[in-house]
């Protein structure tokens, strides 16, 4: 049987090359905004492109705040893709301070732009990065990204604020922009974010799209 994937239609998403991937791995995917949809789905993936408020005020209005807040309380996977993985966490300061979906304790902030020696660090963050382990972790295993190897592993980022995880032991993986360490992974027990895209990340992403369906 084909792994079922809800994917979250909030206006603010890159719901196609989402759909894509998901379904080259092998799964039947829905696109809604139905919050009952939200609530019954097996898996839940939730992508976004853009600013924190717009993509939280788009959730709001379709009702889809509570039933996210409890489909991520039943222990089921969850995925958010770059705006998706930000509004997983409790709150953010860009263009002024907004409140998240607080599945996950921590705020997004935005990327320093001044880096050593006075230089200025290139914004947004664009391209391709190497996943590395932060420093609470030693290994990927039974995690999003199993299988993967540290320095090994490039994925394609596209962002200018990052989440800052109240919980060091959320982090799953992290990147070296300019200096700057990006929270580029995130798991808190099935409940999974990438601030990169996994679907637009060739085999790398397409081996944590697996991941995923198999949780």
């Amino acid at each position: 049987m084909k792994p079922h994937v809800v994917v979250v239609d909030y206006g603010v998403g890159n719901l196609l090359s989402v759909t894509k991937a998901l379904e080259t791995r092998g799964a039947d995917v829905a696109v809604t905004s139905d919050p009952h949809a939200v609530l019954a789905a097996e898996r839940l993936v939730i992508p976004g492109v853009g600013a924190f408020a717009d993509g939280m005020a788009e959730l709001e209005k379709r009702d889809l705040v509570r039933a996210i807040r409890e489909y991520a309380a039943s222990d089921r996977p969850l995925l958010g893709i770059c705006l998706g993985m930000q509004l997983l966490f409790s709150e953010s300061d860009e263009f002024g301070l907004h409140q998240g979906l607080d599945v996950l304790a921590g705020r997004v902030v935005a990327i320093p732009n001044l880096a050593g020696g006075g230089r200025w660090r290139k914004t947004p963050h664009i391209g391709w990065n190497e996943l590395l382990l932060p420093p609470t972790r030693d290994t990927w295993e039974r995690t999003l990204l199993a299988g993967l190897k540290e320095g090994a592993a490039a994925t394609y980022f596209l962002h200018s604020f990052v989440a800052e995880p109240a919980d060091p032991s959320v982090r799953l993986a992290d990147c070296d922009h300019d200096g700057f360490i990006v929270s580029a992974a995130v798991q808190q027990g099935r409940i999974c974010g990438c601030q990169f895209h996994p679907e637009k990340s060739g085999d790398v992403g397409l081996a944590i799209i697996d991941n995923f369906l198999s949780m």
